[in-house]
C-alpha cells in the first residue's frame, strides 16, 4: 500500500500577493507561487519572470578564468595541440562540443577523449594522459571532471602538459595541481552562481574567450546563442537548480530551440518526437532529449554523441540519431529487468522501518544503468538507495541517489576507507568497493541514516505551492502560472491544492492504468487527467467528495482541437 503524501501548504501574506499583483499585473495564482519561491519584491519578480542575457554573470569574476583565457589562447595561437578531457554524460558530452567549436572555430587544434563507462569508468585517468604526452599534446582541459583528479592532473604536470580544469563538482581539502581550476565551488572563488553544471562552467570559458577575440558582435551573439542551446539541455539532464543563471541560460536555451541548425540535433529531436519550430519544456529534455544522449554512455560509446552534434551529414546525423533512440529503447528494458528483479527480493523479504538506507547488490548488473535504477527505487521506498554490480574483478561498482535530508557525499566521506574510489554530490553519487565489503557498508550506511533520518523523513511530502478556487482557473491566469517556466529541480512545476471538489462521473479508464475525471464546484467544472492513477480509482467514484492537487501544463494538442491550451493533471487527492 503507498504511504499517504503529507501535504505542505504555505502562509502566504493577502497583502504581499496584492502587492505582487499590483506591481506585475499578474493573476493571484502566479502571485502566490512567486510568494511561495520566495521571490517577495517586485524588482526580483521582474527579474525571474522576464529573464535576459544581461543577467549573465562577467565570466572573468570565476576564479582562474584569467589565466585560463591567457593559456586557452596561447595554444589557439601557436596552433598547439590541445586535449578535451570529458564525461560520457549529457552534461560531458555537451561541454565537450561547446569547446571543440568554439576552440575550433578559433583556430585551434582540438582533439578530445570521452571515457568508456564499462572499460574506464569516471575521471581522468593517468594512462590517458601518457597517451596525449606521447601524441605532442601540450594542453589538457578537463570538462565536468577534474576537480578530484589529483594524481592524473600531477602526472601531467610531470609530463610537461598544461592542465586547465572546469567543473562544478564538489572538491576534496586537496586540489589538483593545475594551471587554473574553473569552478565556482572552490575555496575562496566568487562567482556568484555556485549551481552551475559542467556544460555551464565550460560555457563561461567560451563567453570569456570570445570576449578576447577581434570577433564582430553579431557573431559573438550568434555563437552565444547557438552554444546556448547544448548549454540548456545539459543544465536541465545534470539536475541542477533552475534559478539564477541557469534559469536565464535554459530560458533562453529552450527558446533557441524553435530554430536548430544543428543537422544532430534536429535529427535528435525529431527520434524524440519534439514538433519542428516549438520550443521544448524543460520536461520535454528531461525525459525525451536527454534519456537518448544518455543511453550512449550507459549502453554504448559517448562518442556517438559528439559525433551526432558535430556532423554537417545528415545522413550520417540521422543513423547516429537512431542508434541513440534504440539504445534508449535497450537501457530501459535492461533498467526494468533489474528494478523489477530487486523489487521481487523486497516483496519476498519486506523492508521494514529499521532500513533508514538501503543498498542492493547484483552480480554482472549493467552498471550503466544501476544510477537510474536507484532513482527508481528511491521513489518506491523514499529511503537513501544504492545500486551496485559485482563484477568478476572482485569490485562491486554502483551509484546512490538520496533524499534531500541525506547527503550521500557526506555519508560516503565518514567511511571512505571502505571504498577504492567514491565521488558525487548531496543527491547523487557513485563508487567502487570490494565486493566483500559490500555487506560492512550496507550496515554502516544503515547506522549513519539511522543518526541523520527519522521515519518521518520516510514520508513522501507534497509541497503546495497555493490554494486555489476554480472560479481562478481560467485560460489568462493559467498563462501567468506557465509563465515562471522553465520548470525542474530547484523550480519545480506549481501544485495547486483545491479543495472540497466533487467528482461529477465514474473515472474514464485510458491504456489500463491512467484515468480522465470531471471535477466540480460550485458549477464550475474542471477536466483532468490522473496519470498511472488506475490503483486509486476507489477513491474517484462517483459523487465523492475530494481535496485535488493539482498542476497545470502547456496544451499544443488541445489547442488544435478545439480546446484549451492548457490542461489539469491530478497529482495527490485525499478526502475533503
Amino acid at each position: 500500500m503507498l504511504t499517504p503524501s503529507r501535504w505542505v501548504f504555505p502562509d502566504a501574506s493577502p497583502e504581499r500577493v496584492a502587492a505582487l499583483i499590483s506591481a506585475l499585473k499578474v493573476s493571484p495564482l502566479a502571485a502566490r507561487v512567486l510568494l511561495r519561491r520566495g521571490i517577495v519584491e517586485p524588482v526580483e519578480a521582474e527579474r525571474f519572470l522576464r529573464p535576459v542575457l544581461a543577467h549573465l554573470h562577467d565570466p572573468f569574476l570565476m576564479l582562474g578564468m584569467r589565466t585560463a583565457v591567457d593559456r586557452l589562447r596561447r595554444a589557439i595561437d601557436l596552433r598547439e595541440k590541445i586535449l578535451l578531457y570529458g564525461d560520457y554524460d549529457v552534461d560531458g558530452t555537451c561541454a565537450v562540443v561547446i569547446l571543440k567549436t568554439a576552440i575550433e572555430l578559433a583556430g585551434g587544434s582540438v582533439d578530445y577523449h570521452v571515457p568508456h563507462r564499462l572499460r574506464e569508468g569516471y575521471g581522468m585517468k593517468t594512462d590517458i594522459i601518457e597517451h596525449a604526452a606521447a601524441e605532442g599534446v601540450s594542453l589538457v582541459i578537463s570538462v565536468d571532471t577534474g576537480i578530484r583528479a589529483v594524481e592524473a592532473v600531477r602526472s601531467a604536470r610531470d609530463l610537461g602538459i598544461d592542465v586547465i580544469v572546469t567543473d562544478h563538482h564538489l572538491p576534496e581539502q586537496e586540489l589538483p595541481p593545475a594551471l587554473s581550476i574553473l569552478n565556482p565551488n572552490q575555496p575562496d572563488c566568487p562567482y556568484p552562481e555556485k549551481h552551475l553544471c559542467g556544460a555551464g562552467v565550460a560555457f563561461k570559458l567560451v563567453c570569456a574567450l570570445m570576449s578576447t577575440l577581434p570577433w564582430p558582435v553579431e557573431k559573438v551573439r550568434a555563437l552565444t546563442d547557438s552554444f546556448l542551446k547544448l548549454a540548456a539541455i545539459a543544465t536541465v539532464a545534470d539536475v541542477v537548480p533552475l534559478t539564477g543563471e541557469n534559469r536565464v541560460i535554459v530560458s533562453h536555451g529552450l527558446e533557441g530551440l524553435r530554430d536548430v541548425r544543428s543537422v544532430g540535433l534536429r535529427a535528435l529531436m525529431k527520434v524524440a518526437g519534439l514538433t519542428p519550430g516549438e520550443a521544448p519544456s524543460a520536461g520535454q529534455i528531461a525525459f525525451r532529449i536527454a534519456p537518448r544522449i544518455n543511453a550512449a554512455g550507459r549502453m554504448d560509446n559517448a562518442r556517438d554523441v559528439i559525433d551526432l552534434f558535430v556532423t554537417r551529414d545528415a545522413a550520417r546525423a540521422n543513423t547516429l540519431a537512431e542508434q541513440l533512440h534504440a539504445l534508449n529503447f535497450d537501457r530501459q528494458q535492461t533498467e526494468a529487468a533489474i528494478v523489477e528483479q530487486i523489487l521481487a527480493e523486497c516483496r519476498s523479504t519486506p523492508i521494514t522501518d529499521s532500513q533508514m538506507a538501503l543498498v542492493f547488490s547484483g552480480k554482472d548488473w549493467h552498471r550503466g544503468v544501476v544510477g537510474i535504477v536507484a532513482s527508481r527505487l528511491v521513489e518506491n521506498f523514499h529511503r537513501p538507495v544504492f545500486v551496485l554490480s559485482e563484477e568478476d574483478d572482485g569490485q562491486a561498482q554502483g551509484s546512490g541517489r538520496s533524499l534531500y535530508p541525506f547527503h550521500l557525499l557526506e555519508a560516503m566521506e565518514s567511511m571512505a576507507p571502505l571504498f577504492t574510489r567514491f565521488g558525487g554530490h548531496r543527491q547523487a553519487a557513485g563508487l567502487s568497493i570490494p565486493a566483500a565489503r559490500v555487506d560492512e557498508f550496507r550496515e554502516r550506511l544503515n547506522a549513519y541514516a539511522a543518526e541523520r533520518l527519522t521515519p518521518a523523513d520516510f514520508q513522501p511530502v507534497l509541497e503546495i505551492d497555493a490554494e486555489c478556487d476554480l472560479d481562478e482557473v481560467d485560460g489568462d491566469s493559467i498563462q501567468d502560472v506557465l509563465a515562471l517556466a522553465p520548470f525542474g529541480f530547484g523550480n519545480p512545476a506549481p501544485l495547486f491544492a483545491a479543495r472540497d471538489l466533487e467528482v461529477v462521473e465514474p473515472p474514464y479508464v485510458m491504456k489500463e492504468k491512467h484515468l480522465r475525471l470531471k471535477l466540480r464546484k460550485s458549477g464550475k467544472p474542471l477536466e483532468v487527467k490522473a496519470w498511472n492513477f488506475i490503483a486509486r480509482i476507489n477513491e474517484l467514484k462517483k459523487g465523492a467528495r475530494i481535496d485535488a492537487a493539482l498542476a497545470f501544463e502547456s496544451s499544443s494538442f488541445g489547442l488544435d482541437r478545439g480546446y484549451p491550451n492548457w490542461s489539469a493533471t491530478l497529482k495527490d487527492v485525499r478526502p475533503t
